[in-house]
């Protein structure tokens, strides 16, 4: 009965209980079980209390064998090893201090088994007021600190993540990581190069994983002209200017493939595709070439036609990207004339092929419905083949211009489709009436040359190559192919990339047909002019 007695105040009399239902809730500490081994407590009978009680701390292999030299049996030690102490809930802590456990022992039981709540202000403040003191506070403070809690992120591959500063790793292959840390407030970071940084405070919950999505977008590109003082810059269509040191920063550039036109009214358009990255500076050098002038003009003594002297120089032959699609044959490139050429500065008249015809004792073809009975001098001549388009030139002391000079003079100065408003330059199927139109009606464009657009389209003396780009310096066009090349759209085309300057056709030479010949004309290109 003795032994019984001082068990039981061993086991019950440590802690003072208020009420019998709180002194069952309360774990024996590690002091308690070694007392009742030591005072001959059978472990079967004591095991059997840990597994009703609980214990408030963690046993250790050091704390077990000295349990083991005081007599216990393995059935306690087996007990005491598949118990772990559970972190105390909000709710137990709070009954410790309204059961008056004194804050000091409070405090020591909550550093032994760690809380599973990080405690907010509002619980600090009711703790408070159940009595709860600053050294029972301080602890639930630090064991807060310590709550374990998990945090599942999905972002790019192999960003950078950071959590409160410091580098946690790195996510996978799939974009995912995880890591552990402790309940409550974070800064999450995530960064990878050419891409703008993820950041964003995330509360971490106790034993809860939290998830978050964190898409990391492209960072802009940025590019640097280097160009003409004040020289109008046009990266897709939106104007900026440069400073008087021709330089100018584009920021907020966003990655992908941009077209930049760069323009001075008395320089040359620069015209590049440029490639931007995610985050890449990239400097583009655009110096203007000055433009070219057209030289003096001269009336051809056999034809009576004007023709105007094209200088030698560069200029971008192909699609300029922008206002109509370009085809994989219409390839944007550089072609430099190292002489320059006479040119006609219309389409071959009528009148000017009746000389031909008189002098080579050749009819008159089939005339068009728009100029019967060839009564219209000035009207251009058509329904010819390729072969009598090239005799024609041939008997007029030059040739069929070839495909690159005939785009060159066609341009002009310019860059663009079309050297003005399109209605004032050329006859097309909103103007026109179906019916063809005296030449030199129009605006001629900056060598002086008429309705280079429209009308008719013109033969030129190249086959029809569709790599005819690869040549940059006085291209002469392929030696066979099937179809010759005819340029420059007429009364029936519509205002779409069929009447851009650069864009091609082929067709057989011998092509005879009334619904194509009745369109299709020429000038020539005069090499018996002499130099100006």
């Amino acid at each position: 009965m003795k032994l019984r007695l001082v068990i039981f105040i061993l086991l019950f009399g440590l802690i003072p209980q208020p009420a019998a239902t709180q002194e069952a809730n309360r774990p024996l500490n590690k002091n308690q079980i070694i007392a009742l081994v030591k005072a001959g407590m059978d472990s079967q009978e004591l095991a059997k209390k840990v597994q009703q009680f609980g214990i408030d701390f963690a046993p250790t292999d050091d704390y077990l064998q000295g349990l083991r030299q005081a007599g216990a049996q393995d059935v306690l030690i087996q007990v005491l090893r598949s118990l772990n102490p559970k972190p105390l809930t909000r709710e137990q802590v709070l009954e410790l201090v309204a059961g008056r456990v004194p804050s000091e022992r409070a405090a020591l039981l909550v550093k032994q088994r760690g809380i599973d709540f990080v405690p907010d202000d509002e619980y600090v403040a009711t703790l408070r007021v159940a009595g709860a003191e600053d050294s029972l506070l301080a602890a639930l403070r630090e064991a807060g600190a310590a709550v374990p809690a998990h945090l599942e992120l999905e972002t790019s591959p192999n960003a950078e993540v950071s959590l409160d500063g410091h580098l946690a790793g790195r996510a996978g292959a799939d974009g995912r990581f995880s890591l552990n840390s402790t309940a409550g407030a974070h800064t999450v970071r995530i960064s990878l190069a050419g891409k703008k940084d993820f950041q964003q405070g995330v509360p971490l919950t106790p034993d809860h994983s939290t998830r978050i999505s964190a898409v990391l977008t492209d960072l802009p590109g940025k590019v640097l002209i280097h160009t003409s003082p004040f020289g109008s810059v046009y990266l897709d269509n939106v104007w900026k200017e440069a400073g008087a040191d021709g330089r100018l920063t584009l920021t907020d550039v966003t990655p992908g493939f941009h077209t930049l036109r760069i323009a001075d009214s008395h320089k040359r358009d620069f015209r590049q595709n440029l490639s931007v990255a995610a985050g890449q500076e990239l400097t583009v050098e655009a110096p203007l070439a000055d433009l070219p002038h057209a030289g003096p003009m001269r009336q051809n003594p056999k034809d009576g036609l004007n023709y105007v002297w094209i200088p030698a120089g560069e200029f971008p032959m192909g699609c300029s990207p922008g206002e109509f699609p370009c085809w994989p044959d219409e390839k944007l490139h550089t072609v430099t004339f190292t002489n320059g050429f006479w040119i006609g500065t219309t389409k071959v008249t009528v009148g000017a092929y009746k000389h031909f015809a008189m002098a080579a004792r050749r009819g008159m073809p089939k005339p068009p419905p728009s100029n019967l009975k060839w009564g219209e001098d000035l009207q251009p001549m058509v329904n010819l083949t390729w072969e009598g388009w090239r005799a024609y030139c041939h008997w007029a002391g030059g040739r069929l211009p070839t495909e690159a000079e005939w785009e060159y003079a066609a341009r002009g100065v310019g860059t663009d489709p079309f050297y003005a408003p399109l209605d004032e330059i050329a006859w097309y199927v909103n103007n026109s009436g179906d019916r063809l139109h005296p030449v030199g009606q129009k605006k001629p464009n900056g060598f002086g040359l008429f309705d280079t657009i429209g009308d008719t389209w013109e033969w030129v003396n190249d086959w029809y190559d569709s790599d005819y780009y690869h040549t940059a310096y006085d291209p002469p066009g392929p030696t066979k192919e099937t179809f010759h090349v005819m340029r420059g759209s007429s009364i029936l085309s519509e205002r779409n990339y069929n009447m851009a300057v650069w864009h091609r056709v082929g067709i057989a030479p011998q092509y005879m047909r009334a619904d194509i010949a009745n369109f299709i004309s020429c000038r020539c290109v005069w090499e018996t002019g002499g130099r100006p």
